[in-house]
């Protein structure tokens, strides 16, 4: 089933203007968003865009246990900048396993020592849940074509290409890690691939 196109309008950020256009999954209910600047220009070079999954912890609680906030705002500067670009914000929290489940991994983390994979497992999830099809749709409807894929993530790209995605490039956005962090980071680094220094 499509997405919805819902509304769009313009919105002043601390990092700049951008558009921001929301969608609806008709299948489940969410609403996500895509956050563009200069789209209404002729698009002749890739495109950068970030697929970003919600973290409220990270984005709206500045949490120091991921990087998720400090890699939205590091992408908001970069579009910005670059003048053109958007992040598809996809709300689906914990790498797909929700909210209350991501808090439950959380403590499975601090009270028996179990990294950020084996917390999902014990849960009863795959080590990521998370489904790009959305974002693949809202990208045709803001008629990005061809991108520069801002993620460490190896995997993203597999699961973008898969809905028939150009990206002709990976562009990394490390983030400096800290003591809260570090073994977050080091997990993804070993276990899912990610490509950080």
């Amino acid at each position: 089933m499509p997405i919805e196109f819902v509304a769009t309008s313009r919105l002043p950020t601390a990092f700049g203007e951008f558009n921001i256009t929301v969608f609806q999954d008709p299948k489940t209910g969410e609403e996500h968003v895509a956050l563009s600047k200069g789209l209404d220009q002729p698009i002749t070079e890739p495109v950068l865009v970030r697929v970003h999954s919600e973290c409220l912890t990270g984005d709206a609680f500045a949490s120091l246990k991921c990087d998720c906030g400090p890699q939205l705002q590091a992408t908001q500067k970069l579009i910005n900048e670059a003048g053109q670009g958007v992040i598809l914000y996809l709300r689906q929290e914990g790498r797909g396993i929700g909210l209350m489940n991501k808090i439950a991994a959380y403590k499975l983390q601090q009270e028996e020592g179990l990294d950020t994979v084996d917390a999902n497992i014990h849960l009863g999830f795959k080590p990521d849940e998370r489904d790009y099809g959305c974002g693949a749709q809202m990208r045709r409807h803001l008629g990005v074509h061809k991108m520069r894929l801002l993620t460490n993530n190896p995997t993203k790209r597999v699961g973008l290409e898969a809905y028939g995605l150009e990206i002709l490039d990976n562009v990394p956005i490390e983030i400096t890690p800290n003591q809260y962090d570090y073994r977050y980071l080091k997990t993804k680094k070993e276990r899912m691939g990610h490509k950080l220094h």
